[in-house]
């Protein structure tokens, strides 16, 4: 493979950037007889124009991902590792990645993934993108079909967002999650336009979610299908204002249930921990103390629903007391009214 077709898929990206950097400089230089109106008007059309162009060149390095470059070799699923940042939570529905399981096994593997030699293991590979690809092959013991190309850590995470940006199936936390690896990978919030095909608002909203909210919390929620970028925004909210919600959070998705939960289940569940109850005209509000006067929570009423929240350096654990004693509660209720 010669020196030009082993290019970065990606390389002309950064060339791009410098080249808009310099433009949006020229722009930006004070004009002295001009009014301070027209030069900021030129730098917003500056903007303007080099978002239009980093789009377009998007678009172009898309086709390029998509049809590959260079030559496909067979290699060993073995030597192949994930993406150091990775873009796709884990799937409830283990029954459409079977699907495409066998349907690799009975038609072969029709587009090649496409991979890097691992910067820090000699012999191995890093997947630029393909992983489902990868995955399926790896449970056939058969070899993948791939593309090996030049590329940064830089380049590799602009390729994924490049390809992730037809893809369908990925939801907005995703999306937003990926969103938060490139940043603290330390790219230009510009490139990240480009990369996932948004606005600066729309990385607004995602940052003010994935700031809020802990990656550790978001993935063992999981991808959450049917919940919007509305609902993640209102729980982002709820924790900004609560700094004690995120241990009410991560008690809940430890707790678990006696039945497997999807994901979107397991959102509710968080959003339910720690949604205030809504004010209404029979809802009562009851402070919880121990003996000393430590607070340990309150306790809010309605006609249909009680709600207990956690407060102070004790409430956590008073919460997972009641949840052990309700057990014991109910059997006690249960007798009283027999009797």
């Amino acid at each position: 493979m010669s020196k030009s077709s082993r290019k970065s898929i990606v390389a002309s990206f950064g060339l791009l950037s410098a080249e808009l950097e310099n433009k949006l400089a020229g722009d930006e230089q004070p004009a002295p007889a001009a009014p301070t109106q027209r030069v900021g008007a030129g730098v917003i059309g500056a903007a303007h124009r080099a978002i239009d162009d980093i789009r377009s060149e998007r678009d172009r390095l898309k086709a390029l991902v998509e049809a590959g470059g260079g030559s496909v070799r067979e290699l060993d699923t073995a030597l192949i590792d994930p993406s150091p940042y990775p873009d796709r939570l884990p799937d409830d529905d283990t029954a459409s990645f079977e699907a495409f399981r066998r349907s690799i096994e009975s038609e072969g593997q029709q587009v090649p993934i496409q991979v890097r030699k691992h910067p820090s293991s000699a012999g191995r590979y890093q997947i630029v993108y393909g992983h489902r690809r990868w995955l399926a092959a790896r449970l056939l013991g058969r070899p993948i079909r791939a593309i090996e190309v030049e590329i940064s850590d830089l380049d590799l995470v602009l390729a994924q967002g490049i390809e992730n940006a037809s893809r369908q199936d990925l939801t907005w936390i995703e999306r937003a999650l990926f969103a938060s690896r490139m940043d603290d990978a330390g790219i230009k919030a510009r490139h990240i336009y480009a990369a996932l095909s948004i606005e600066d608002a729309e990385l607004a909203r995602m940052r003010s979610v994935y700031r809020a909210l802990p990656a550790d919390i978001i993935e063992a929620i999981g991808r959450a299908p049917k919940v919007g970028r509305p609902r993640w925004l209102d729980l982002a909210k709820i924790v900004a204002g609560d700094a004690q919600s995120l241990g009410t959070i991560r008690a809940v998705l430890s707790n678990g249930t006696d039945s497997p939960q999807l994901s979107d289940q397991r959102f509710q569940r968080v959003l339910d921990a720690v949604k205030p109850a809504a004010p209404g005209k029979n809802t009562s509000v009851t402070a919880l103390a121990d003996a000393g006067g430590r607070k340990l929570g309150a306790v809010t009423a309605s006609a249909r629903e009680v709600r207990i929240s956690a407060e102070g350096a004790l409430g956590m654990a008073f919460l997972k007391f009641v949840e052990a004693e309700l057990p014991g509660l109910a059997d006690r209720f249960a007798r009283l009214r027999d009797e």
